[in-house]
């Protein structure tokens, strides 16, 4: 009895340990952990200090052309005490003061013994009265090759014995004021000037050269008045302008006219008339032709030197056997006959095959007598190329011309 008991117990015992073996194999196996990603850590946010406002800075201008300004160029220790660093003083010439070259932007103080002032090739923008308080005795200033726009009338106050006045390639946009009555000379070629202040020629009874080279000036600029006052000028020059007219009121002393390229169409036919000394007259690159040329206009006896190359003459104009030096080159000629043999001309075919013919050019007849020396043609120069005209020359032209040494067609 207690065997059977024994046995019962073992195997239920058995059974007991079967199950939970059994129930251990059916339980899902646990999944394997999956790699998390790694996580991105956000940088701590910046916390910024409140701007502390700054003072504005005010623009600087632009400065005008060329930028860069070169320094100035200081000359080198002097004996003379006012002798302006900018400058150099040489005992060889005490009177002189030589301030050229040296990027100076302001005229320094000028010593009261100069005489010869040259500032030229320098960047100064005006003249101003102040540096000439001093400067009394200033005979001769040299402006040019600046740029100055501006010349105060007071300063020609100060030098009330100025001769000479250059004050070329520069910026003026009008003929100074005030100019002393001592001048002698006054260059203002290759500015901007278009106009002339009434007046501006009034006390310059000693002017001998006025140069407006190539400038502005039109025809209503120059009234009938402007040279009146200059009774001693010798030569005039106003060339590369815009002129269509011959300028008015020239006066009757003048030796030297230069009115090269201009727009001039016309000459009054008695405009040479009043000249008693006119010898130079250059015209070159105008618009000359026959219709405004009168047929003797430029016969004046006391012509030495006539240019009027580069215009629209179909035919030589009359001129006086004084005559040494005749520009005709660059024009339309076919025929060398002037203007009033032209006109007469009946028997002509002969003479247009060369377009050449001395008979009708010279001034005089060639049945003349020509041993007096007085009335053969002076005429030493002449040029006739650039027209429709072709060698050879005829004889009668050299018999003609007899002091002539060089003839170019």
């Amino acid at each position: 009895m207690k065997a059977g008991a024994g046995l019962f117990s073992a195997l239920a015992l058995f059974l007991l340990i079967g199950a939970v073996a059994t129930q251990r194999g059916r339980q899902p196996k646990k999944p394997k952990p999956s790699r998390r990603p790694p996580t991105t850590r956000r940088p701590p946010p910046i916390t910024r200090r409140p701007s502390v406002p700054q003072p504005a800075i005010p623009a600087q201008p632009e400065p005008q052309e060329p930028t860069d300004f070169p320094p100035p160029i200081l000359g080198p220790p002097s004996i003379y005490p006012d002798c302006p660093r900018e400058c150099t003083c040489s005992p060889s010439y005490p009177n002189a003061l030589n301030c050229e070259n040296r990027n100076i932007r302001v005229i320094p103080v000028i010593p009261s013994r100069t005489y010869y002032l040259y500032l030229q090739n320098n960047y100064i923008s005006e003249v101003t009265a102040e540096p000439f308080n001093n400067a009394t005795e200033v005979r001769w200033i040299n402006l040019a090759n600046n740029r100055i726009h501006r010349i105060d009338k007071q300063v020609f106050e100060k030098i009330p014995a100025l001769l000479y006045l250059y004050a070329q390639k520069n910026q003026l946009n009008e003929v100074p004021s005030g100019l002393p009555a001592s001048l002698e000379q006054l260059r203002l070629g290759r500015n901007r000037i278009s106009k002339i202040p009434a007046g501006a020629f009034n006390k310059l009874e000693n002017l001998t050269l006025l140069d407006l080279y190539n400038n502005q000036l039109s025809d209503s600029d120059i009234g009938k008045n402007t040279f009146k006052d200059l009774k001693s000028l010798m030569q005039l020059n106003l060339a590369r302008n815009t002129l269509k007219k011959m300028p008015a009121g020239v006066p009757s002393n003048l030796i030297q006219l230069f009115l090269d390229k201009n727009h001039i169409d016309d000459i009054p036919k008695d405009y040479f008339g009043g000249f008693t000394h006119l010898a130079f007259v250059r015209l070159n690159y105008n618009q000359l032709s026959d219709k405004g040329v009168p047929k003797a206009v430029f016969n004046v006896s006391t012509l030495l030197d006539l240019q009027l190359a580069h215009n629209q003459l179909a035919s030589v104009p009359l001129f006086n056997g004084h005559l040494e030096h005749l520009h005709l080159n660059h024009n339309s000629i076919e025929t060398l006959v002037t203007r009033g043999e032209l006109e007469n001309q009946v028997q002509a075919h002969r003479n247009w095959q060369t377009g050449i013919n001395g008979t009708q050019l010279c001034p005089y007849s060639l049945h003349a007598d020509l041993s007096d020396h007085s009335v053969v043609p002076r005429l030493r120069y002449l040029r006739l190329d650039g027209n429709h005209l072709s060698p050879p020359i005829p004889l009668d032209v050299i018999m003609c011309f007899r002091h002539l040494h060089s003839i170019v067609i």
